[in-house]
């Protein structure tokens, strides 16, 4: 088996307000049923299993977007909203951080008593990756959190992540069932990090000798490197910077919300009501529902849906943040009636942005959007962890930001 793929943050520490985790609660579970119908419940494992994807669902969700707070809280969040849900969906979610990952083969032996799947080898499953992740790879990052994702067909997901306090970083672990052959022959679909050199790695293929000896030898143990897959390094600053981000993009998605579009452009008219802020916001969490691996390289464009709890790039819009909700809700539910206009409608938004890209030229005006943003977030109900966004001390009268 091969990781999916793996990530390395800074460590943070810290909490998640009730305000933003009920919100990403509700916001999760919108956007996991929207893939789920449009996709299949298969679609959402894959999607977990990629390190690059997942970091941008935490980041549209509203938290630090490059912290290794995104795997706790948000696995906790669609834990909560998904597991109520989970017959009706097909998607099971166990573990969690601490005591809660131990409790991960009673939650998944339960789960075979429901569905008739074989529990005893899901619960083999859950616990050679942990394995294969805590010492297998001696990477110096200690498991703190796990969390084993199953479909009712018997395919899963694994989502892990290991802390390494000396260095202030966590590690990030990506499994997939599709791409099992073996659990100690390179299994992962990819490992999140920073390079840190030199590793012990035991299920590395050139390592096969050292396995079958390795009872016979207590000695002269081989180093080698660590071959990765899908590897998403995350930078130690907490600002969103412009080399952080693929300009082509964000301006494409801030030129359809905010430039005056003609009276026929269907796919704002089948969102009638809503302003150009959410459908920034909307664009974004389309793309996480429609796009394609390729489109998550920059997880940091995904936070100017719904900034950031911290307040990088800006405060949450709280007022936006509902709104988007309230329109996915609303689009997931009359598409299970059959009534796909509203569904359709915001996927062609993350369609027609792309497609714009082409000949988009982005401007050197990113630190004046951040600005903006920030000015203009208790408009919107802004909040952080430190509490409500307040107007700027100055407004400049006739000031306007040209964004693309």
């Amino acid at each position: 088996m091969k990781r999916s793929g793996s990530a390395d943050l800074p460590l943070h520490y810290g909490y998640v307000p009730k305000w933003l985790a009920d919100r990403m609660a509700k916001l999760g579970f919108a956007i996991t049923e929207a893939i789920i119908l449009e996709y299949g419940k298969e679609e959402i494992l894959r999607r977990l299993s990629d390190p690059f994807w997942f970091q941008s669902l935490g980041a549209v969700m509203g938290m630090d977007w490059h912290s290794s707070g995104i795997t706790t809280s948000v696995m906790g969040a669609l834990k909560r909203a998904v597991n109520p849900h989970a017959k009706e969906l097909g998607i099971y979610i166990c573990g969690g951080k601490g005591k809660f990952s131990k409790e991960t083969p009673a939650e998944l032996l339960k789960i075979g008593n429901t569905t008739g799947l074989n529990a005893n080898e899901l619960v083999r499953c859950s616990k050679l990756s942990a394995k294969v992740d805590n010492t297998a790879i001696q990477d110096g990052f200690q498991l703190y959190t796990h969390n084993f994702i199953v479909s009712d067909t018997g395919k899963w997901t694994v989502v892990q992540q290991g802390m390494q306090p000396d260095s202030k970083t966590a590690r990030r672990y990506h499994w997939h069932s599709d791409n099992i052959k073996s659990f100690v022959e390179e299994p992962h679909t990819g490992i999140c990090g920073i390079n840190q050199g030199m590793i012990l790695n035991l299920t590395d293929v050139a390592a096969n000798t050292t396995r079958e000896s390795i009872l016979k030898v207590t000695h002269d143990k081989p180093e080698l490197i660590m071959k990765e897959f899908q590897q998403l390094l995350m930078p130690s600053h907490h600002d969103v910077q412009a080399s952080d981000v693929n300009l082509k993009r964000l301006g494409s998605i801030l030129w359809l919300a905010f430039e005056q579009h003609p009276d026929n452009f269907e796919e704002l008219l089948l969102l009638n009501g809503v302003g150009p802020r959410t459908i920034q916001s909307l664009t974004l969490v389309s793309e996480v529902i429609h796009g394609t691996p390729s489109r998550f390289k920059d997880p940091a464009r995904f936070p100017f849906a719904h900034g950031g709890k911290d307040g990088h790039p800006f405060p949450v819009p709280v007022k936006v943040y509902d709104e988007t909700i309230q329109t996915l809700q609303t689009a997931v539910h009359k598409a299970k009636l059959g009534e796909n206009d509203k569904a359709e409608a915001i996927k062609k938004l993350h369609q027609v942005a792309a497609r714009a890209e082409k000949d988009f030229v982005p401007n050197s005006n990113f630190n004046e959007l951040i600005e903006k943003e920030k000015n203009d977030s208790w408009k919107y109900g802004g909040q952080t962890v430190f509490g409500k966004a307040k107007p700027p001390r100055q407004v400049q009268k006739g000031f306007q930001l040209k964004l693309f």
